[in-house]
């Protein structure tokens, strides 16, 4: 009796280290569904857990407070600056501009309604793009380490404007508030296509031999996005322009300085349909967490659905780089954060990791403008700061589970 139930236990224990290998082939990394994700019980129902069903109206609070931290995010950074303007007064020139107003004498209309807050509202833009590509691409790869910056996405858009900057087929956002070709598409365009075509060189060259390690997608996109920005610096500096070549420089630091009304059209319209393109397939994004396998016993297109979000993602970092140039760690931390306060469930996910994304940019925004008397900072300098600790820290916690469970094995 007692080997028999010795054979049993033995026979399980074979049979789950044969899913931890299998596991281990797809490069799901370990504790990837710790950290929230949707089990495959949820994901046949179309749902998440009974646990997490009531994770809903915490995810509804949270929204409605975010709302309003943002509200309030947006007021003090057009509040602030060189020189402040009161919050009523700000609102009653925003009034005044909405209800068809014109101008009135003074410079507050002027700080307010042309430099200010299209440089407020095109953080929050920028931002909330930058939580949904780094949600959608960390699903994509199923890998917590994922963000358009690490995986040389971000470098590619860079290398794509650039070129089309010192090719002269585009001018930076700011140079007299147009993108130059094409009618207002020609610098977004080229980052489109440098965007898309990096991620697909990253992707191709994590995928060699078969395997599909965690590790060797971020080492192939650290590699391939050192090499671009190689390359985009060596165009720079072929530019002829002295004031050019600063001018992009401090671009490709990440820059919300040069924001127009006429800057915000491309996110405008881009940023909320890459959420409804990205929420109406959350449940699919949920499946594919899990696996290959398990998406396509749902009913999944998993080829289908990854093209899709090469496109969605590399189209948003496109549009994301021609307007605020390289923004480093946001797509990375913002995922982490909304998930382990909501949850792995995408159809919350999403719309959260916008939300708090656009909360982020702008309150480092702030920072960028407010914190050295006559000089500005790099947006893309402060997110690298906050977020160089926040990736070794999900590191430090991916390797530890990966060696706690090789250990338990």
């Amino acid at each position: 009796m007692a080997s028999v139930e010795e054979k049993g236990k033995k026979g399980k224990k074979e049979e789950k280290g044969e899913k931890g290998e299998k596991g281990e082939a797809v490069g799901q990394a370990p504790g990837w569904e710790a950290e929230g994700q949707v089990s495959r019980r949820g994901v046949e129902r179309g749902g998440g857990d009974e646990g997490q069903r009531g994770g809903r109206a915490r995810a509804t609070w949270l929204a409605l407070g975010l709302l309003v931290a943002l509200l309030t995010a947006l007021t003090t950074a057009v509040a602030l600056g060189a020189s402040d303007i009161a919050p009523a007064e700000v609102w009653s020139v925003v009034f005044r501009r909405l209800g068809g107003e014109p101008p009135r004498p003074g410079t507050d209309d002027l700080i307010v309604w042309q430099l200010r807050v299209p440089r407020a509202l095109l953080a929050a833009l920028v931002g909330a793009g930058l939580g949904l590509v780094g949600t959608a691409t960390q699903a994509l790869v199923r890998n917590p380490l994922a963000d358009p910056y690490l995986l040389g996405i971000s470098n590619g858009a860079s290398l794509g404007a650039v070129a089309a900057i010192v090719l002269g087929a585009g001018t930076l956002a700011g140079a007299g508030g147009t993108f130059g070709l094409g009618g207002g598409v020609g610098l977004p365009l080229a980052a489109f296509a440098g965007a898309l075509a990096s991620f697909a060189l990253v992707w191709t060259l994590a995928r060699r031999g078969g395997g599909f390690a965690p590790l060797r997608l971020v080492l192939a996109g650290v590699g391939v996005g050192q090499f671009l920005a190689g390359f985009t610096s060596y165009l720079v500096l072929q530019a002829g322009d002295e004031q050019q070549t600063r001018g992009v420089l401090f671009w490709l630091m990440g820059s919300l300085g040069g924001a127009t009304w006429g800057t915000l059209l491309l996110p405008a319209v881009a940023v909320p349909a890459g959420l409804l393109v990205l929420q109406a397939r959350a449940r699919a994004l949920n499946a594919l967490t899990m696996g290959d396998e398990t998406a396509a016993s749902v009913g999944v297109d998993v080829v289908r659905l990854r093209r899709l979000l090469f496109v969605v993602t590399s189209l948003l970092t496109g549009v994301l780089v021609s307007v605020s140039g390289a923004v480093a760690f946001v797509g990375l931390m913002v995922p982490h954060l909304c998930r382990l306060i909501v949850g792995g469930d995408h159809r919350r996910l999403l719309p959260l990791a916008a939300l708090t994304g656009a909360f982020l940019l702008v309150v480092v925004d702030i920072a960028c403008r407010t914190a050295m008397d006559g000089q500005e900072l790099p947006v893309g300098v402060v997110t690298a700061l906050i977020g160089a600790p926040v990736l070794l820290y999900v590191l430090d916690r991916r390797l530890g589970a990966g060696s706690g469970s090789g250990a338990g094995a």
